[in-house]
């Protein structure tokens, strides 16, 4: 695969990369394992400052990433900045409360005294996406460094300069030669990492058919992993909500990072006796959305990440099309230089239709009628993926009821901020396995071993 920064706003080239030798990847990896042997024996206050300095410099420095992220995969600048502060919020979370995860937890055995007590694996393997550049990789290295593992990562081919820059981030807060290494590598090269024996875990974010070919290799070797995949949320809206407050969050929900988040709401299931009416404000909503280039603070609507991404959204909406949804708006390319797909929503999408299935990855609303509250959450979980959901009404106990009933790994009531490093991150089905952030996500790479003393005879 090639490495390259084409800005999607212009569709111009800005930088290419070369991919390593084989010679150069096997020095790194002997660097992270030579590196883990002295890092798996700091203490966490030595590891903690140099993550937090980590996270002191991205706060300094906020408009160099996120006009990097913005130039490389068109996310907006305003968002950008905000994935800057919360990367820099999640190391320095982990900073800070590393310890307190991962001390040693007594048990009460009949005779004798036992414990639980955490160590790190070793050299870890992860495999990052483009939609959040820093964000993604942040939220791997600050849990994973402060357990003691190092890590050796292969980051998108089209943000290359945002994974360098992360890689350069650390080493300017401390890190040794080895902790933290960003590789540019091909797949078949990836392939020889998870078999390496020095490897002993692996962590991917991505789509669902990477984590059944990792997961695969990686299973063939007995290593643990762990896979945040994709998502088609639900956004449950009943006939209680109140649309003033609902209707912004469905915009924010598909619209956020121009639609290209895995956890975005991307299916609106609407009860029928509010769907006209939430419809017309949703669509007056997304119709004031103005696309322009997203380094300007006043776009609402910017590009897609790449021409590719742009493609092949097209194509899933015309397919819709074909097999008889309804084009209630958009559809189309917006026509302006670089990836700019108008805001569109589909309605009229049957059981036999490729998008009652698929995952789109961009800005395309899949509107559907209910008739109650037993209906939305069955149509919720019909669907392969579990990785998040919401549910809007003025009802919390009804909102935690129908929360409680949706198949999914994450659900937020009246809310989708899931922008907590606080609160865990990952789904069930086809988004994967696994936890990350908060106090789960740090546990993913530890041996949790049992220590047990006792004086006890031998059986006779």
């Amino acid at each position: 695969m090639a490495y390259q920064s084409v800005n999607p706003n212009t569709g111009k080239v800005l930088k290419s990369f070369e991919k390593l030798t084989d010679e150069q990847l096997e020095k790194s990896i002997a660097a992270a394992e030579t590196c883990f042997q002295t890092w798996k024996h700091t203490t966490y206050a030595q590891r903690a400052e140099i993550v937090d300095k980590a996270a002191t410099l991205m706060r300094k420095n906020v408009d160099e990433f996120a006009k990097l992220a913005t130039l490389e995969m068109g996310k907006r600048i305003d968002e950008a900045r905000g994935e800057v502060r919360f990367s820099a919020d999640i190391l320095a979370y982990y900073a800070e409360h590393a310890k307190t995860f991962l001390a040693p937890t007594k048990l009460n055995p009949k005779v004798g005294e036992a414990h639980m007590e955490n160590s790190p694996f070793g050299v870890l393997f992860c495999v990052e996406p483009w939609n959040f550049p820093y964000y993604q990789l942040a939220r791997v290295a600050g849990p994973q460094l402060m357990a003691g593992n190092v890590l050796v990562v292969k980051h998108a081919g089209c943000v290359p300069q945002c994974a360098i820059a992360f890689e350069k981030l650390l080493l300017d807060a401390g890190a040794p030669k080895g902790a933290y290494t960003n590789l540019l590598i091909s797949h078949e090269q990836s392939e020889r990492i998870i078999d390496d024996p020095r490897i002993k875990g692996v962590a991917l974010t991505g789509s669902v058919e990477a984590g059944r070919s990792i997961a695969a290799r990686a299973g063939q070797n007995l290593k643990k992993t762990s896979m945040e995949l994709g998502g088609s949320d639900a956004f449950i809206v009943l006939d209680d909500a109140d649309l003033e407050k609902t209707v912004p969050w469905a915009v924010w929900g598909r619209m956020y990072n121009a639609g290209q988040t895995c956890c975005a709401a991307k299916r609106f299931i609407v009860l029928d006796s509010i769907a006209d009416k939430f419809l017309a404000k949703f669509k007056t909503a997304l119709s004031e959305l103005k696309a322009g280039d997203p380094m300007d603070e006043k776009t609402t609507h910017g590009p897609l990440s790449t021409e590719g991404a742009l493609v092949q959204l097209l194509k899933q909406v015309d397919d819709a099309v074909a097999h008889g949804a309804t084009l209630v708006m958009g559809g189309k390319r917006i026509d302006r230089p670089g990836s700019f797909m108008e805001t569109t929503i589909l309605t009229d999408i049957k059981p036999d239709n490729p998008a009652f299935r698929d995952e789109f990855f961009g800005p395309v609303v899949s509107f559907f009628r209910v008739k109650d509250e037993a209906a939305a959450i069955a149509l919720a979980n019909d669907s392969d993926f579990g990785l998040g959901g919401s549910v809007f009404t003025k009802d919390e106990a009804r909102g935690k009821r129908v929360a409680s009933g949706v198949e999914t790994g994450m659900m937020f009531i009246n809310n989708i901020d899931w922008s907590d490093a606080e609160l865990p991150f990952g789904g069930i089905k086809d988004s994967g396995y696994g936890r990350e952030l908060g106090n789960m996500g740090i546990q993913e790479f530890v041996n949790t071993k049992l220590v047990r003393t006792a004086r006890l005879d031998a059986p006779a």
